[in-house]
C-alpha cells in the first residue's frame, strides 16, 4: 500500500488558496442578509421616487370603474349632458369626465383629489359644485376653489379622443381659472 504524505505542497506566490469553509459561510450569510435588506428597502425607496410613467407626451387611456378603457362612443351613449363621471386618470388619480350640452366630452378633465387633505371630492348636483365631505371645501363646476379650507383649485388634465378612446395628458399651460402657471407641474 502506498503511504500518503501529510505534507502540504509548496505554494507559489501566484497560487490562490482555496476558500475555507468558514469564509464561505460568512460570505453566504452576508450575501443573504444583504439581499433581504435590499428587497425590503426597494418599496420604501420606490415610494419616495415620483412615478413619471404614464404622464408622458402621449398620455394615458382613461379607465372606467371596472378598469376597462373608456370608449367615448359607449360613454356618451350611457351619459346625459351635464354628467360628471369619475374615471382613472394620470397616476391613477380619480378624474372627472364631463359631458357637455352638445353630447361631447369636455376637452379637460378635473382631478377629484381635494387640495386640502386629499379626499375624493364628489359632485353635488343640487349645489352645482364639488363639495369635499372631509372639511367642506367647495369648488365650482370647473374645479376652481370657491370656499376653503382648500388652498388651491383642483388639478386639470387634457382630455382628448383618439381612436374612440379617451386619453388624459398632463396640463402644462396657464390655468384658465386663475390665469397663472399650474401649481402641479
Amino acid at each position: 500500500m502506498a503511504q500518503i504524505s501529510g505534507n502540504v505542497p509548496n505554494m507559489d506566490d501566484n497560487d490562490v488558496p482555496d476558500l475555507g469553509r468558514r469564509q464561505f459561510m460568512n460570505l453566504l450569510t452576508f450575501g443573504s442578509i444583504t439581499g433581504v435588506a435590499l428587497g425590503a428597502l426597494y418599496p420604501v425607496v420606490k415610494y419616495f421616487i415620483p412615478n413619471t410613467g404614464g404622464s408622458g407626451a402621449g398620455g394615458v387611456t382613461a379607465k372606467d370603474a371596472l378598469g376597462n378603457d373608456l370608449v367615448v362612443s359607449e360613454f356618451l351613449a350611457e351619459h346625459q349632458p351635464g354628467d360628471r363621471t369619475l374615471a382613472q386618470g394620470l397616476k391613477g388619480d380619480p378624474t372627472y369626465v364631463v359631458v357637455e350640452g352638445d353630447s361631447t366630452l369636455r376637452n379637460y378633465g378635473i382631478n377629484a383629489v381635494c387640495t386640502h387633505l386629499g379626499c375624493v371630492v364628489p359632485w353635488n348636483t343640487s349645489e352645482n359644485r364639488f363639495i369635499c365631505p372631509c372639511h367642506g371645501s367647495q369648488y365650482n363646476e370647473a374645479g376652481k376653489v370657491v370656499r376653503g379650507p382648500a388652498p388651491l383649485s383642483l388639478q386639470l388634465v387634457h382630455a382628448e379622443e383618439k381612436d374612440d378612446k379617451l386619453i388624459f395628458s398632463q396640463w402644462t399651460e396657464t390655468d384658465f381659472r386663475t390665469d397663472k402657471k399650474p401649481y402641479w407641474v
